[in-house]
């Protein structure tokens, strides 16, 4: 459940249905492998705290997360939702007592793992001794976990220091590590947790097999990575001794940090923290500087402020790119870099890549899910990206970031002392260059095609001018709701019309809808923008009035403001010119061979017939859509065998293997990582659609007139 990155992996439009919070019995489960950790163990101090856990039973959305701390715990009443972080949407924070009352937002699996920081407002009690905090949810009972807290004169439960010994120390390297002795105040318990923390996530691999790792010669029974942390479990012949010695060999993929710097380990047993010496990692003979670079560029044409294609390749060394994986180019200026950019448009080691995203003078580059790892990295963006050189004449620099190792590449040189034209779509009418237009907006409108509250709607924007020109493609209009409002991650273009004509794209940028003209708007030209309720945009689920802003990407700043009523009469308007009416929308032609299917739904329609499904398709993490294993027998005629913990997946010569519980599957003999792991519902694995439609070649679209997805080849 990262918080991470959202995707567009399969174009849909869902609404979320709010449910009432439901009392239920105690239940008899409890949480699984609590584990509270504080930043500060030091008596008196005021201290973060991280509190982990795996849920047992299903959270659903409206449930709630108790936190209680020991009674001599001094808790902040004034905790809220920014004081914490998670990795599950929160609604709201709540104290009573020394008890922190988190309620979610969002429905969550059991056999997930919970991560919540609390940054504020917990301060420790005032006496060295072992503590109690208690975690439990509203389907779950208490589950305890003691904490040491220790005064000054403890050293704040740090021992003295161990020694760390590796192969190779150079920067990037992978390498082995061998940690300790440790001298433990207690001796080893078969089944206890020793926690590595290394100092950056980056050094860590995804997994690392029982195999490469030794807890006193010995292999740990199980091996668990988060963040930059490595959790072992102490096996039964490592158990009875007060010496601890950890060694991960090279086998386990540990990577040395990137830059030449001294660094420490620290290791965590029965609530002490050991620490190690400081230990140095050189830098590489053969590391780039600044002014020298590792890479050079390529361009069609290097005039100032040309429009040009880009060419380049680097060598990662021990750096991998991987699939589903995010190369991130770093432009000198941000305004080389155009608001929309299509994946077409790009390739990365001759493939498409998944997704593009612009982000100020950065894009990022998701690699498919097809993408064979390689440290060398060959990224063509071409003329039609729209990719402009910098506006003045000089030597420039990019550079290129894989899996957290930044290479800068070689200067290139813009040359010329004006800008050379790019070519650009022949307006009709011609937008007017130069001086922007005297436009006056106070009778510019917005409308709602439903004001109900928590319902779908549509929505009118009647712009009486721009006053700047807006070209197709390259230009958008910016609508931004307010909080309250539920924007989906995804609106298809075909459910936005500028002045009648289907937008040219459609994106989501949290509140904020960026719509791009199919054609070009003059400076001073009228845009009537209509949204249609097949964008799934969802009314406040209060009554009240809600402003809604309109900008565009040429504008200073904010085009005009309207209040529109949400529940109740539309508030007043200054009079606009005849409201846009909604225009008819293309209709989409779904193959004749397609299989579809709605999110929550048990069922899928094929030849226009219906079926079951043992479980509905749902929606993991706000963006991936998780269909049973039984979908791909069914509908798609694939040859599918699975049980409660396997599931393969066979179309000619290519075979998938999914394991649940898993966010990794193989794919013929890669390994591939999954945008959400696989998961059991009522007996049914649950598997990421678009990983294996992608893998195999089928086609997904949307269906906006039955609110449904299709599959086809």
């Amino acid at each position: 459940m990262e918080k991470s990155k959202k995707t567009l992996p399969i174009v849909l439009a869902t609404a979320l249905v709010s449910t009432p919070l439901m009392v239920t019995p105690p239940s008899a489960y409890a949480i699984d492998d609590l584990y509270v950790d504080p930043e500060d163990d030091t008596a008196g101090e005021e201290s973060a705290y991280t509190i982990e856990f795996t849920l047992e039973k299903d959270l659903k959305k409206g449930d709630i997360i108790y936190i209680r701390f020991d009674k001599d715990f001094d808790i902040d009443s004034d905790i809220d939702e920014d004081d914490i972080d998670a990795n599950v949407d929160i609604k709201k924070v709540a104290v009573s007592g020394r008890t922190i009352e988190i309620t979610v937002d969002e429905a969550v699996d059991a056999g997930e793992d919970i991560s919540i920081d609390i940054d504020s407002g917990i301060t420790n009690p005032d006496d060295e001794d072992t503590y109690i905090v208690s975690v439990k949810t509203s389907r779950e009972t208490w589950e305890d976990y003691e904490v040491d807290i220790y005064d000054d004169s403890s050293s704040s439960g740090k021992s003295s220091e161990f020694d760390v010994s590796i192969n190779r120390t150079t920067e990037g390297d992978t390498a082995k590590y061998e940690l300790g002795p440790i001298k433990l105040k207690d001796k080893l318990t078969k089944g206890d947790w020793v926690t590595v923390y290394f100092p950056d996530e980056d050094m860590l691999p995804s997994k690392i097999s029982t195999d490469d790792v030794d807890i006193n010669e010995y292999e740990p029974d199980d091996v668990r990575i988060s963040g930059k942390k490595v959790e072992l479990k102490v096996p039964s012949k490592a158990a009875g001794s007060k010496s601890l010695t950890i060694t991960f060999y090279e086998a386990a993929g540990i990577e040395n940090p990137d830059a030449d710097d001294d660094y420490v380990i620290e290791v965590k047993w029965d609530g002490t923290t050991y620490k190690s010496e400081k230990f140095e990692i050189k830098r590489s003979s053969s590391s780039s500087t600044s002014g020298s670079g590792d890479f050079s560029i390529t361009l069609s044409d290097s005039g100032v402020g040309a429009r040009s294609s880009y060419t380049f390749e680097a060598d990662f060394g021990s750096k991998k790119l991987n699939s589903d994986s995010d190369v991130i180019i770093e432009f000198p200026s941000a305004d080389m870099v155009p608001g929309y950019l299509n994946p077409s448009d790009f390739s990365i080691n001759g493939k498409t890549p998944r997704k593009v995203a612009p982000s100020g003078n950065k894009i990022y580059l998701t690699t498919p899910y097809s993408f064979t790892s390689s440290s060398k990295v060959k990224v063509d963006i071409s003329y039609d990206a729209w990719l402009t050189n910098p506006k003045t004449a000089g030597s420039y620099q990019l550079k290129m970031t894989v899996d957290g190792k930044t290479i800068t590449s070689k200067p290139f040189t813009i040359s010329g002392t004006s800008v050379t034209p790019a070519p650009t779509p022949t307006p009709n009418p011609a937008p007017a260059a130069g001086t922007p237009a005297q436009v006056n907006n106070s009778t510019s409108t917005i409308t709602l095609t439903n004001t109900a509250v928590g319902k779908p709607t549509g929505v009118n924007i009647a712009i009486k001018g721009v006053t700047m020109p807006l070209y197709k493609q390259r230009d958008f209009i910016e609508i931004v709701f307010p909080a309250g409002y539920r924007v989906p991650a995804y609106i298809a273009p075909a459910n936005v019309t500028v002045n009648g004509v289907a937008a040219n794209f459609v994106a989501v940028r949290g509140q904020n809808v960026l719509v791009y003209p199919a054609q070009d708007i003059p400076a001073g030209g009228a845009a009537n923008v209509v949204i249609g309720a097949g964008a799934n945009i969802i009314n406040p689920s209060v009554k009240n009035a809600y402003s809604i802003s309109v900008f565009t990407s040429e504008e200073k700043g904010l085009l005009f403001a309207r209040a529109v009523g949400v529940g109740m009469p539309a508030p007043a308007q200054n009079p606009a010119t005849p409201q846009p009416q909604p225009q008819p929308q293309p209709a989409v032609t779904v193959p004749a061979n397609a299989a579809l299917f709605k999110l929550n739904t048990p069922s899928f329609t094929l030849h226009g017939k219906s079926y079951p499904l043992q479980a509905a398709p749902y929606l993991a993490n706000g963006s991936t859509t998780m269909v049973p294993a039984q979908f791909f027998k069914e509908a798609l005629a694939l040859t599918t065998i699975w049980n409660n913990n396997t599931v393969t997946i066979v179309s000619g010569t290519n075979q998938i293997k999914l394991t649940v519980g898993a966010k990794t599957a193989r794919v013929g003999g890669k390994e591939v990582t999954l945008p959400a792991p696989v998961v059991l519902k009522n007996n049914m694995p649950m598997i990421p659609i678009r990983f294996v439609t992608d893998s195999l070649g089928y086609k997904v679209g949307w269906d906006a007139k039955t609110s449904s997805v299709y599959v086809y080849r």
